[in-house]
């Protein structure tokens, strides 16, 4: 770069005043010295990276959602504890399959009260998907372990409360931000819902059949009578489904009805 005389500018002023650019402080002029090295002019230094804004908006703004989600949810908690769910998360995802693959879908679903069931349908549903039901705070850490030391990742260890957060705000889909929200979730249905609100809610709210769900709807579907007129064997019949609601009957389960009818034999229920 040619340095020289600013366009428009002569004379020896302007000369001296690009001299002393270039030759430094001059006695006459200590608070230069103040100043440390000077840069000519025109030239920009830039010193360090540039802040990284963008990315740390998006992170922000993931961030935000994701804990906005989490707080709509358990307001949505607080609310299940007194009214029925319109629907869940579950629900919308059979309903948009259907509406993708161009299938016919129609949703069968009636509440019925737990003190309306005999008490073998509850205690069927515990004994097929949660022993320990009724003595845990909606994580069975032992069978979490012994899960985890059979297959290597804790699998097949979700609890009824964990099953139903995941029934009400995620879907089937496996992915780990899903299961961070069942398991957060779950202290806080445990604590604002209680043990027979989180079985209520799960028994009428939970898959059985294509489009069925909810145990009233099960039982007219599967055995053709009101959930309150099931039998011990008939409810061990639809607690065998509950793993796999669209592939499994009560006529190929026959011997996982009976293990369930084990278990709870070996209960004293």
């Amino acid at each position: 770069m040619v340095w020289g005389t600013y366009p428009g500018s002569a004379g020896p002023d302007r000369e001296n005043d690009v001299k002393r650019i270039w030759s430094g402080p001059s006695p006459d002029r200590p608070e230069a010295d103040d100043l440390g090295p000077q840069e000519p002019l025109g030239v920009r230094v830039e010193t360090g990276r540039a802040p990284q804004a963008p990315v740390r908006r998006l992170i922000r703004a993931v961030l935000v959602l994701l804990v906005g989600y989490y707080v709509f949810c358990v307001l949505l908690l607080v609310a299940y504890r007194f009214v029925q769910p319109p629907t869940t998360g579950v629900q919308i995802q059979r309903r948009v399959e259907a509406l993708v693959s161009g299938r016919e879908y129609t949703k069968k679903r009636e509440h019925v009260a737990l003190d309306e069931l005999p008490r073998h349908v509850p205690r069927a549903v515990a004994a097929a998907e949660d022993g320990k039901f009724w003595n845990h705070w909606g994580f069975d850490f032992a069978e979490m372990w012994s899960a985890a030391r059979e297959s290597g990742r804790i699998r097949g260890a979700s609890t009824i409360t964990q099953q139903l957060m995941k029934n009400l705000f995620g879907t089937t889909h496996r992915n780990p931000i899903r299961k961070v929200y069942d398991l957060t979730l779950t202290p806080a249905a445990e604590l604002i819902l209680g043990k027979n609100r989180i079985m209520e809610l799960y028994l009428n709210q939970v898959e059985w059949g294509p489009g069925v769900f909810g145990i009233e709807a099960a039982a007219e579907h599967h055995y053709d009578r009101d959930a309150a007129d099931l039998t011990r064997t008939q409810a061990a019949g639809l607690a065998a489904l509950l793993p796999g609601p669209l592939r499994r009957t009560p006529d190929n389960t026959p011997e996982y009805r009976a293990s369930i009818l084990r278990r709870m034999n070996s209960r004293g229920w």
